[in-house]
């Protein structure tokens, strides 16, 4: 058991304790008590600025013992190569690993003023992950992995378990089809705002639906042992950012079936449901009757998303696992771990239910914003791949399945997206 000595137990280090510990498979314990601290025969820790102890020591920034959100002049420093944010002087380490963490797993700084980007998002440039020069590194696996070895060498009895790597495929489906089951009047004003002779030989079945993935993407899961998530987007009314296929339609109704007895599925709320809580729990109880089984698992259309707001509504809705976690402008660790973690309400300054999955890539990110080429988007995905192999970390990749259908868009994009799982699968 390792004790951590703290003269105040707030909500904000037990969070972030049990975060790190749990990481390393070290149980622990948090003491206000002087005395049990000084007379604990095993490893320990003194998280405050008390010098009386010998022992390793972290000295606190303060910000788990405060309440609310306020503005923080961030600092930050380079050790070894690590960037280091809550840096200090003094102690066993070289800044706060507590506070560190926190404030980038906490997404603190998205509950400050901020000036959205164009679909009301908060702007990955306002991130200091983006300003310092890490929103590519998941800095939160570095730095446990690091404190790792420190507490070795401190406490060579010690039993440490470092995570092991783990992938999950995930798949966005906001169309099902590009223009089967659209119905006579989509496909005609599309056919008149941008005439297509591949619209007319899909519908009069001469080709395949440029979209239609779905028995591909099923021997790709088989061959490669995978174990996806699938994300629909059901909204029932169409607008600008959402234009699905209609719940009601038979053939999707008969997909959504398929998938649900293949693997586990998600909901991809509508923009709409953003700013209406009852659209967000209709179209969750609308997927669960279609395929007659519970939805607890969700992903943000568009990566739209503010906290709380956002949270809240998807807990109250009865979603436990939240797949939104990352940036719809540019690829990266928008909270800086490729981890699974607990959400931490700030405002209620309360540990949730709701598990938050962390994405690093999306298909979207690297050809619309990105605007890089095949070559550039692969050397990405091994970049990432790279990061969390060698960190232990949990890699979430988004595609869609327009990316990976057979359109002039996915020109190339199933090559490398096999090539990329081959990649995964090497030891």
């Amino acid at each position: 058991m390792l004790l951590v000595y703290s003269p105040q137990k707030s909500p904000r280090l037990l969070y972030i304790c049990r975060f790190i510990f749990e990481k390393l498979g070290i149980d622990f314990n948090i003491t206000e008590h002087k005395d049990e601290f000084q007379q604990h025969p095993g490893s320990k820790i003194n998280y405050s600025k008390n010098v009386d102890f010998t022992g390793f020591q972290i000295i606190p920034a303060g910000l788990l013992n405060e309440g609310g959100v306020f503005q923080k002049n961030i600092n930050h420093e380079t050790l070894q190569g690590l960037p280091i944010i809550f840096p200090n002087n003094a102690g066993s380490i070289p800044f706060d690993i507590f506070s560190a963490t926190f404030f980038l797993l906490s997404r603190y700084e998205e509950y400050l003023p901020y000036t959205p980007d164009e679909y009301g998002r908060f702007p990955y440039r306002n991130s200091t992950a983006w300003r310092l020069g890490f929103l590519q590194r998941p800095v939160i696996n570095e730095w446990i992995n690091w404190f790792a070895q420190k507490l070795i060498s401190q406490f060579p009895d010690i039993k440490i378990a470092l995570p092991k790597f783990s992938f999950r495929p995930t798949y966005d489906i906001d169309m099902a089809w590009s223009y089967k089951n659209k119905g006579i009047l989509r496909n005609l004003g599309g056919m008149i705002k941008k005439p297509s002779m591949e619209r007319v030989a899909v519908l009069f079945g001469l080709r395949k639906d440029p979209f239609d993935v779905y028995q591909w993407l099923n021997t790709v899961n088989q061959d490669f042992d995978l174990d996806p998530i699938y994300f629909f987007l059901l909204a029932e009314n169409r607008s600008r950012f959402d234009k699905n296929i209609s719940p009601a339609n038979p053939n999707f109704i008969k997909l959504l079936a398929d998938h649900a007895n293949r693997y586990k599925m998600g909901l991809h709320p509508s923009w709409e449901s953003n700013h209406k809580k009852r659209v967000l729990l209709s179209e969750k109880q609308t997927l669960e009757s279609l395929i007659r089984q519970p939805v607890t698992s969700a992903r943000q259309h568009f990566i739209k998303m503010n906290m709380p707001d956002t949270y809240r509504a998807l807990t109250e809705a009865g979603i436990t696992d939240d797949y939104s976690m990352g940036y719809g402008s540019i690829n990266g660790f928008r909270a800086s771990v490729a981890a699974p973690f607990k959400w931490y309400d700030l405002l209620k300054e309360e540990e949730t239910s709701l598990t938050v999955h962390p994405f690093c890539f999306m298909d979207a990110n690297s050809y619309y914003e990105q605007k890089q080429n095949l070559i550039q988007t692969q050397e990405e995905l091994w970049y990432y791949l790279d990061q969390c192999k060698s960190l232990g970390g949990t890699l979430i990749t988004i595609f869609h399945n327009s990316f990976l259908g057979t359109g002039k868009l996915a020109e190339g994009w199933r090559d490398l997206y096999t090539d990329f799982i081959r990649q995964v699968r090497r030891k």
